[in-house]
């Protein structure tokens, strides 16, 4: 395998195959070392986050009421409250619950409520979706480009190699729209809807295969614009309104976790040769290089999944993610004993970097060398 392109600033040095095969073991000890030590103060985290999102979830929709008993300004402002706890609610059950209880991070507690094949989420795409185009494709081919469909967004060019098309253009406008609207593209995803245009399948065919995520879409819309604002009847375009807010928040936020952790400049997309014959380690090197850290308070932590942990959630998909703060120091030395460039950097910072790319790749730009593989020999 070749060298990743030589314009990104952080380039990994290249490791020859002892080398690598030291750097591997070493990763697959922390994991081993960590998985070792599970037991009941995770089994005690995840539970105590189920009653966080229940709560503030209760707590929230009750106070988006308070129209009912309130009027003036206290009314508008404990509404304000209440779409604030709802929209927590809503993020902590999207990413530090139902994300990495999807990963299957907490089957080994042999509770129901927290089994990765059966948990779904609340959000209008369906977790069957999720694991195949994240679990699957996305932590399998992570950022190699026909494969990985997370770079492969039809919304936006976040890459010289995507094809410009004019319409491009606009795209800082598609991606505050896409912000707003995350979770539908997150629920749309797997239907790769473009191929009804070119004829690949009819309409029909698609109706079939979207009626999972229509009737999921469906009982969302209607839980949280019919069923909660019919309950409240005489505030009901209140609680329509903190309800359409609340996913706003939680939408947005998403986004900008997401894609802080994989579009920042140092981040490194790879061709589909590099696939061939990859063993563990290079799995582990392409994982690195092509994700970005956030750093960050443990409350930063916890909202954003531990995402703000992307590089370890990448090299253990199926760890509970509040074990990557700890083993964050051991993989950092690990990459700074092996001269592996390690991504880290403030929410600020990171997404900035993400907003610069969305308008770099905006106008026609072509990759100055081949796309970047992995640095071994």
């Amino acid at each position: 395998m070749s060298t990743p392109s030589p314009a990104l600033p952080h380039p990994t040095r290249a490791i020859g195959p002892d080398e690598l095969a030291r750097f591997g073991a070493e990763i697959d000890a922390l994991r081993a070392r960590t998985v070792a030590d599970l037991g009941e103060r995770d089994a005690r985290y995840i539970r105590r986050i189920f009653k966080a999102v229940r709560y503030t979830e209760m707590a929230g929709r009750v106070l988006l009421m308070s129209g009912l008993l309130l009027s003036g300004v206290w009314m508008w402002g404990v509404w304000a409250l209440g779409v604030a706890l709802l929209g927590i609610s809503k993020i902590l059950d999207n990413m530090e619950l139902g994300h990495n209880v999807i990963h299957g991070q907490f089957d080994w507690m042999g509770d129901p409520k927290f089994q990765g094949k059966t948990f779904e989420w609340d959000i209008v795409g369906t977790s069957d979706s999720w694991r195949k185009t994240h679990n699957f494709k996305h932590h399998t081919y992570t950022n190699v480009h026909g494969m990985d469909d997370d770079i492969g967004y039809d919304v936006l060019r976040l890459f010289p190699e995507q094809k410009w098309h004019p319409a491009t253009l606009f795209q800082p406008l598609y991606a505050v729209i896409f912000a707003l609207l995350f979770q539908w593209g997150v629920a749309i995803q797997d239907l790769r809807v473009g191929r009804v245009f070119i004829g690949r399948i009819t309409w029909r065919q698609l109706a079939r295969e979207a009626a999972p995520t229509v009737r999921k879409a469906r009982r969302q819309l209607v839980k949280d614009y019919v069923v909660f604002p019919l309950l409240a009847w005489p505030v009901f375009g209140m609680v329509f309104l903190g309800n359409l807010i609340a996913n706003g928040i939680r939408n947005v936020w998403t986004y900008t976790v997401i894609f802080c952790g994989h579009f920042t400049t140092d981040v490194h997309t790879f061709p589909k040769s590099v696939v061939k014959n990859e063993t563990r380690a290079q799995w582990y090197l392409r994982q690195i290089m092509g994700s970005s850290n956030l750093t960050g308070s443990k409350l930063l932590h916890i909202m954003t999944g531990n995402l703000s942990h992307q590089i370890e959630h990448h090299l253990f998909p199926d760890v509970p993610a509040n074990r990557y703060a700890e083993m964050a120091p051991v993989v950092r030395d690990i990459c700074r004993r092996y001269g592996i460039h390690y991504n880290t950097g403030s929410m600020v910072g990171q997404f900035s970097q993400v907003i610069w790319r969305i308008l770099r790749h905006s106008f026609p730009s072509q990759p100055s060398v081949p796309s970047g593989e992995l640095q071994t020999r």
